[in-house]
């Protein structure tokens, strides 16, 4: 499993065969609930199959071609869930995402993946990260405005002890365990014997850059902000060490530890809220202000034009609309249809998936939010 992306988008449009299944569906990480995952998950196979066969697929064939999803249907994957699981297969490609959306329950077959539920990842004010960090612990979750997911980390350090334990041959580093006041948990304490404060700062930074380097693979091409917990002194360490570009300076201070995810995300979105406000603030007045100079766009025929040549710098879409039709590169055209027909797809989609492949930022607003009142609206960088 990996974690949705720009990459990942990319991927997922380049496949594109006579048979490309799409499974959504909402999931559940409480105990009590998790028994509900493969009994929703082995309906919506059901269902898969049989759209392969309406489609002209032999019943085997089918069962073939969704063989490796019925793979994963085992005890211990559904005990790692998010919010929501998204599924994707063809002819020989698989992927799968756990992701903090809760989708409605989908099943898509056509020549192409159908990405529209995903998409809301990707905007502009779509999804951040939480990295809680201490010498103990560290601790990656994914979030939305509304849900909180544990990303599992590899690769990645999880304590100061882990991540220097073949360190410093010469020096005798070692780690003792005391209990926190009110807590029966055990918490590692560093020491470097002949080291003093500016050495336990250098080890912490060495600690830190190992833990970046392990979150470089995961995050990569990222854009999403990333919000620091930690205590005070150990924030600033962590940025000298940091390498993703769009970590937010303001951070929670305190020791996560001691947090659960909901508390984490909690203040987490108070500092990501204004982020967001902001970048959507600014690109409504960039359109209002470049209004009548051609490097705006209102009509959908305008928009999906501009998105497919890379022409779109930021999107304002309306959430829950849709405008069917087509589009022809070679000429161009764009036809719009008031009722979806056979061959159409959602031209919403479309421009927004563009855009966002191309590297424009999408905001998803509710359709009273859309500059000018327009049915759609874009600024365009040429």
């Amino acid at each position: 499993m990996n974690l949705f992306s720009i990459d990942e988008l990319a991927i997922l449009t380049a496949q594109s065969n006579n048979t490309c299944v799409s499974i959504y569906m909402p999931t559940y990480r409480r105990a009590a609930d998790t028994l509900q995952n493969p009994i929703r998950f082995k309906n919506l196979i059901r269902e898969a199959e049989e759209k392969l066969v309406e489609s002209g697929l032999r019943p085997q064939d089918a069962r073939d071609l969704l063989q490796p999803a019925q793979e994963l249907d085992e005890y211990e994957f559904w005990q790692h869930q998010s919010d929501g699981l998204a599924m994707f297969i063809s002819n020989n490609f698989f992927s799968y995402y756990c992701v903090p959306v809760d989708f409605q329950e989908l099943v898509v077959v056509t020549d192409r993946f159908h990405l529209k539920p995903l998409i809301s990842l990707l905007t502009g004010d779509g999804l951040f990260y939480i990295l809680a960090l201490s010498q103990n612990q560290v601790r990656l979750f994914q979030s939305t405005r509304y849900s909180v997911s544990e990303v599992e980390l590899e690769n990645v350090p999880t304590s100061i002890a882990e991540a220097l334990k073949y360190d410093d041959p010469e020096k005798s580093l070692q780690f003792h365990t005391r209990t926190p006041q009110g807590s029966g948990d055990r918490a590692a304490i560093f020491h470097g014997h002949g080291a003093g404060n500016d050495d336990s700062k250098e080890n912490i930074l060495r600690y830190f850059r190992k833990v970046d380097d392990g979150l470089q693979e995961l995050l990569k091409n990222q854009r999403s902000p990333l919000v620091l917990a930690g205590v005070d002194y150990l924030l600033p360490i962590y940025k000298q060490a940091n390498s993703y570009p769009n970590l937010i300076d303001e951070g929670i201070t305190g020791n996560p530890d001691e947090l659960k995810a909901e508390e984490l995300h909690a203040q987490a979105w108070q500092i990501v809220q204004p982020y967001f406000e902001e970048a959507q603030q600014e690109a409504i007045a960039s359109y209002q202000a470049l209004l009548g100079t051609g490097k705006t766009a209102s009509s959908i025929q305008e928009v999906v034009t501009a998105a497919y040549y890379q022409r779109v710098e930021s999107l304002f879409v309306p959430v829950g609309q849709q405008k069917w039709g087509l589009f022809n590169p070679s000429t161009n055209r764009v036809q719009v249809h008031p009722e979806p027909e056979t061959g159409d797809e959602d031209l919403m989609d479309f421009a927004a998936l563009h855009t966002l492949l191309n590297g424009g930022t999408v905001f998803a607003v509710s359709p009273e939010q859309v500059p000018g009142d327009k049915p759609i609206a874009a600024i365009l960088r040429y």
